[in-house]
């Protein structure tokens, strides 16, 4: 009973973080940070039900995430929720478990097709002993871990888990691996290899500054040319925290969120597995997107919306059961919104409006009849309304 009851407790909390999370994205300054531990989270994709180590990690990412990668790796490598995660407290001498070995040449650092079995065998003896204490604390234990002769990479020693991470670090593919997935998380899903193969020789060259990857990125002419605009799918998060932000958006009962989530296919701290989630078309399917072109008439009409997900488990039922989620209670910022706009014209205001939360110019046949009606108030209600049921609006 005592044990139900703890995690119980656990799972408020780690919702709890979620949230606090979530509104760090919106409301932080530092948003670019904030961003790339969001990204680094997908990246390095692990969980666990215990909330101080869960924000641990969130801390680490948080530190790390603009930083060098190097250092992210070997934290993260440290990390007690992807110890445990990736079972690494079984990887013993003489009986090597493969999990975070495999995941850290797979998925963290080279990517498929550019290691051997052979050395992901030899990469989990280097990290056996690589485990946890009760208090959630990175532990070594010597008595566990093999300090034979490994051969890693066509590197022979007697290698640990440190060594194994510096030579994944010395190989040009890691450089080239994280590039690829940094420009099609921020500039485009269809990778221009020339440009991604730029990039990762200098960020190589930086001894792989995170910073200066980006600002290499996002000072260049090219990141900016029309094919890399609105060519993207905005995943959950990045929709909701858009809306949140652009919109000021605050919710009588946060849980909505946590529904809103659930609803549409990604819940912060949650990773569906190692792999992290899926990307760009990925996020839309027939109910998904339904959902999300009706966003607007949930939020600011308190409209009910039958919805039916498939494949999510629970948030069927969490839909049924919750009635109040039927009709958000959510109160957008109109006065602050009225005011930001009020020296627009009434036959600018559709256009004005769009540019705001579209990526991309669209024909405004469609809500520009709006405006004709009601007060300014209730114009810029119905416009943001109509734009939000936009499928441009799902592009960023």
């Amino acid at each position: 009973e005592r044990g139900k009851m703890m995690r119980q407790q656990n799972k408020a909390l780690v919702k709890q973080i979620n949230l606090a999370w979530f509104w760090e994205m919106v409301e932080s300054k530092a948003f670019l940070r904030e961003k790339m531990a969001f990204f680094w989270h997908d990246h390095f994709a692990s969980k666990h039900r215990h909330p101080a180590l869960v924000q641990q990690q969130i801390n680490t990412l948080r530190q790390l995430a603009l930083g060098n990668f190097g250092d992210l790796l070997l934290a993260i490598s440290k990390d007690t929720v992807m110890l445990s995660f990736l079972n690494n407290q079984q990887n013993r001498k003489g009986q090597p478990n493969e999990n975070f070995a495999r995941e850290l040449l797979e998925l963290f650092t080279l990517g498929i097709g550019h290691y051997s079995e052979t050395d992901i065998k030899e990469a989990a003896r280097a990290f056996t002993g690589w485990t946890f204490d009760q208090e959630g604390k990175f532990s070594f234990n010597k008595r566990q871990h093999d300090f034979g002769q490994k051969t890693f990479l066509g590197k022979t020693g007697n290698w640990d888990g440190e060594d194994i991470i510096n030579i994944l670090l010395e190989q040009k593919q890691t450089a080239y691996y994280l590039c690829s997935k940094l420009y099609q998380y921020f500039v485009n899903p269809q990778l221009d290899l020339n440009k991604v193969q730029e990039l990762a020789d200098d960020f190589y060259q930086s001894n792989y500054n995170i910073s200066g990857l980006l600002q290499n990125i996002f000072t260049s002419d090219w990141f900016y040319e029309k094919r890399h605009i609105g060519v993207m799918i905005k995943s959950p998060i990045e929709y909701l925290v858009g809306l949140c932000r652009t919109l000021r958006l605050r919710f009588e009962d946060d849980e909505i969120l946590l529904f809103l989530q659930k609803a549409l296919g990604q819940v912060l701290l949650d990773p569906p597995n190692v792999a992290g989630w899926t990307s760009n078309q990925g996020w839309v399917d027939s109910s998904t997107l339904l959902f999300r072109l009706r966003m607007g008439a949930f939020l600011f009409a308190a409209k009910d919306i039958d919805f039916e997900t498939k494949d999510r488990g629970d948030v069927n039922a969490i839909f049924k059961s919750a009635k109040k989620f039927k009709q958000a209670k959510v109160r957008p910022d109109w006065e602050g919104l009225q005011q930001d706009f009020q020296g627009i014209k009434n036959t600018d205001l559709v256009e004005t409006l769009a540019n705001y939360l579209l990526q991309n110019p669209i024909s405004l046949n469609l809500i520009r009849y709006e405006v004709a009606k009601g007060n300014r108030k209730e114009s810029i209600k119905q416009v943001i309304e109509n734009i939000l049921s936009l499928p441009e609006y799902q592009l960023c």
